[in-house]
């Protein structure tokens, strides 16, 4: 090789190493200008959350906060204190336990999204209380109050079903962009909450707004959420306020309540009679009946909702009655359970305040579903707050004329309209607040209302898509 090839083979390999160089520098740049991004952005979302994320994040912390305004609660509502007594003449104390755990997210000092208290207060304590609620259920009692219960929760599901349309179409005479669209989708999760509960408002949610849907499906979910919990407990207000005035309204309806107190006033006389005071086996005993009895229900559920969630690929009625979902089953197997203890001589730790523990899972429960009510929703999207009231608005008119009508007590109008509009979480809760030996008549509703529920909101959601053209 000459001299000059030589040379010219050396500057080509400079010329390469220098190329390679400034790549490999290119490269070195461009990564670490990446990473300088990432921390950038990183530290800007941690910023962004310490300025507007909740206060307290830990769920240890945030059931404290909410048992101590369930004990502020109770203690100032059975207060002898004179402003006390004149503010819950005024306010049910039921109201202001779902209430003040709103303002909670209000004031983001607790942000229920991020907090798994919801999950463990639906799956443990609510089936937990439905079995203790059941546990001393006196059910020939209960078939004795006669026809006019179902009559009054079946008139809910009509309210439900015929009042979803009629508001589309009420709205959409002057604002049919607000229900045009997909808000029909949006709506029937609505109806299947409305109908029966949670588990059925999710098949709703599966069938018209699927998660593998556009993102605005999402987004119109959440407002949903939003308008059926906040609906729900505007309604709840006026039904809790009813109740002390239960008397007079069963008057004016010309209604008979003698069965409703004659079921009290035995259920009352059993309590008495079996009560006792307690020892440590005997609240062992209790316990391992509710949490054992609820882990077994839970059991049951994983092992029949995937086999009937299989079947309903080919048996499309299985999902549209909910039956696929282990929720429907952890409910369903839970009052079962209740119910057979009820016929055994467990029904006899009633005496040991078997009632008196579900009423407080039951409360638990209330305060975090208070906890989850955005009170901002309302002025954010006015628009379907107003569907949603004109909606609840038929349903009400329609409870009303039926009671009227048949002649039935303010206590089959109440539970039979939040066995419908609530569920298990709060039908036993108005029953309760009748009086707490009653709660299982809202169980027993509530129950009836899983199995109607996605059936009845897919044909309201159908007939929804329809009014909106």
């Amino acid at each position: 090789m000459s001299g000059s090839a030589s040379q010219a083979v050396i500057n080509d390999a400079i010329l390469n190493n220098a190329s390679l160089t400034g790549i490999a520098t290119t490269a070195s740049t461009k990564t670490t200008l990446e990473s300088i991004t990432d921390l950038i952005a990183e530290t800007s979302s941690v910023a962004e959350h310490a300025l507007y994320g909740p206060m307290i994040e830990n769920d240890a912390v945030v059931f404290g906060l909410l048992m101590l305004i369930l004990g502020f609660v109770f203690w100032s509502s059975s207060s002898k204190v004179p402003v006390f007594k004149t503010f819950y003449k005024v306010i049910p104390m039921l109201l202001m336990c779902y209430f003040l755990p709103s303002l909670l997210t209000l004031f983001n000092v607790v942000n229920p999204e991020e907090s798994k208290l919801y999950y463990v207060a639906s799956r443990f304590f609510l089936p937990a209380s439905l079995i203790l609620f059941t546990l001393s259920i006196d059910l020939p009692g209960i078939f004795r109050l006669g026809p006019k219960a179902l009559i009054m929760f079946l008139t809910g599901t009509a309210g439900v079903v015929i009042g979803g349309p009629l508001a589309i179409l009420i709205v959409g005479t002057f604002n049919p962009e607000l229900v045009g669209g997909d808000t029909w989708r949006g709506l029937s999760t609505v109806a299947g909450s409305w109908i029966g509960g949670g588990a059925n408002q999710v098949a709703m949610r599966t069938i018209n707004l699927p998660e593998t849907g556009p993102d605005s499906y999402n987004s119109l979910f959440s407002v949903m959420v939003a308008v059926d919990v906040l609906v729900a407990e505007f309604w709840m207000v006026f039904l809790l306020i009813g109740v002390g005035k239960a008397k007079q309204i069963d008057k004016f309806f010309g209604a008979d309540a003698s069965s409703i107190d004659e079921l009290q006033q035995k259920m009352e006389n059993f309590s008495k009679g079996a009560e006792r005071i307690p020892t440590t086996t005997d609240l062992v005993v209790l316990c391992a009946l509710i949490f054992g009895g609820t882990g077994m229900c839970h059991l049951f559920a994983e092992i029949v909702a995937p086999i009937l969630e299989e079947m309903s690929k080919t048996h499309l009625w299985i999902g549209y009655m909910s039956l696929g979902s282990k929720f429907f089953w952890l409910i369903v197997s839970s009052t079962t359970l209740g119910l057979l203890f009820s016929f055994t001589k467990l029904r006899n730790y009633e005496g040991v305040g078997a009632m008196k523990f579900g009423t407080l899972f039951i409360f638990i429960l209330v305060a975090v579903i208070g906890m989850n009510m955005d009170l901002r929703a309302i002025v954010e999207y006015p628009g379907y707050f107003l569907v949603g009231l004109i909606w609840m608005g038929i349903h009400v008119v329609l409870m009303f004329s039926m009671a009227w009508f048949i002649k039935a007590p303010y206590f089959f109008l109440a539970v039979g309209s939040k066995a419908n509009i609530g569920g298990a979480a709060s039908a036993p809760v108005v029953a309760g607040a009748f009086h707490p030996s009653l709660a299982p008549v809202g169980v027993l509703l509530a129950t009836l209302g899983y199995a109607l529920g996605t059936y009845c909101a897919y044909v309201c959601g159908l007939m929804m898509q329809a009014a909106a053209g």
